[in-house]
């Protein structure tokens, strides 16, 4: 697994007590994650409950118009309608090893939640969900769902009342219950092990699309485009195209209402290297070192950092930066949606819309990484479209 950093970015910024947790974790981690056994019935979630391989699609009329050949990977249409039960399912299997029956989870568009509220269910484990007062208000349906699935929604008054509180807030509980809970961190953010095991788990990802292209076009793709909020969908399929030097790798910020606004969640895009929830990474933050408010029309991207490794291929030059406004993510879902009949999460349709700022060659090879389905986000475009 390696010492957690990625250059100079990641590490373990922990207290003494969450510090032997984390340790214990890993060690966990590193004995059984290659197992046969572990495998075998993570395998079979993934394929008998999840549903995968997910689908890679054609899309045939944005190819024609943008004159390219864009396919999509379809994890919209994973149990739960997004990427995040990949790793859901994953942790919640690890801590069932630790013995841990108390699942503590953050969320801000709530498809991380659910997905942890759904494994737990299958578990029978306990699970408690801290979530930022304006994304329960924003992201009502996704509420009731946790609550239908048997979770404690927890609202999160402080702060900015979005997704860094709710991790705050969560990262505190872990602190005071670590001998009987488990923290399931729903991104590549946190301190060391967790980048690293979320990436893992969101791999299959890029494995599935990869062997997919290859079958398909007999060759590999000339660009790979993913949303980044935290970057877990976006590590997720990147991971593995990582060595593969001819496909560029295209990571999407949410601009909110301009990079120049400082109304925005683009933290490679106009960020700075310092320690946020127990890693260090790109950040928003000012002079002294305090942490902006991040802002985005998605709850999940409403971060003001990102993981230490997409940092890290940030400064190597491995991952090419776009950053999309509110207004042309809602324009993206508009367009995907009557284009191929797909409606997209607002995190995945900052992704759609990047795809007009690409200097393309005719007949490029892409895979945009559809991370979430759009239903959750309804009242949000209602509101927007009035």
């Amino acid at each position: 697994m390696g010492s957690g950093r990625f250059g100079k970015f990641g590490g373990r910024y922990v207290p003494d007590t969450l510090f032997s947790a984390l340790v214990e974790l890993e060690s966990v981690y590193k004995k059984i994650y290659r197992t046969k056994p572990f495998r075998s019935e993570l395998n079979s979630l993934l394929r008998d409950y999840v549903g995968r391989p997910t689908p890679l699609f054609l899309a045939k009329n944005i190819s024609k118009e943008l004159g390219i050949r864009l396919y999509l990977k379809r994890e919209d249409l994973c149990h739960t309608g997004a990427h995040k039960i990949n790793n859901a399912l994953g942790q919640v299997l690890l801590a069932k090893k630790i013995n841990k029956q108390r699942i503590i989870a953050e969320t801000g568009a709530g498809q991380h939640g659910v997905a942890t509220a759904t494994a737990c269910a299958l578990m029978g484990l306990q699970c408690v969900i801290y979530m930022g007062e304006e994304d329960v208000q924003r992201q009502s349906l996704n509420v009731y769902r946790m609550k239908l699935l048997g979770a404690t929604v927890v609202p999160v008054t402080s702060g900015s009342r979005t997704l860094k509180d709710a991790t705050t807030e969560a990262i505190r509980d872990w602190l005071e219950n670590v001998e009987n809970s488990h923290y399931i961190i729903g991104s590549v953010v946190g301190p060391h092990p967790y980048p690293t095991i979320v990436r893992d788990f969101q791999s299959i990802i890029g494995i599935e699309a990869r062997r997919q292209i290859l079958k398909l076009e007999q060759r590999l793709p000339d660009y790979v485009v993913a949303c980044v909020g935290g970057g877990s969908n976006a590590m997720g399929i990147f991971y593995p195209f990582r060595d593969d030097m001819d496909v560029k790798l295209v990571a999407v910020e949410a601009a909110g209402n301009g990079v120049d606004s400082g109304q925005h969640s683009a933290a490679l895009f106009a960020g700075s290297p310092g320690v946020l929830h127990g890693s260090m990474s790109y950040l928003l933050q000012d002079s002294d070192g305090q942490i902006k408010v991040a802002h985005s029309i998605s709850a999940g991207l409403d971060y003001p950092g990102v993981g230490p490794e997409l940092s890290f291929m940030k400064d190597s030059g491995r991952i090419i930066l776009e950053a999309v406004t509110d207004s042309e993510a809602l324009s993206g879902c508009h367009w995907a949606t009557r284009s191929e009949g797909i409606l997209p999460a607002l995190e995945t349709s900052h992704a759609f819309s990047a795809l007009k700022k690409i200097s393309f060659s005719k007949n490029d090879l892409v895979i945009l990484n559809v991370s979430g389905r759009g239903d959750k986000d309804i009242n949000t475009i209602i509101n927007h479209d009035i």
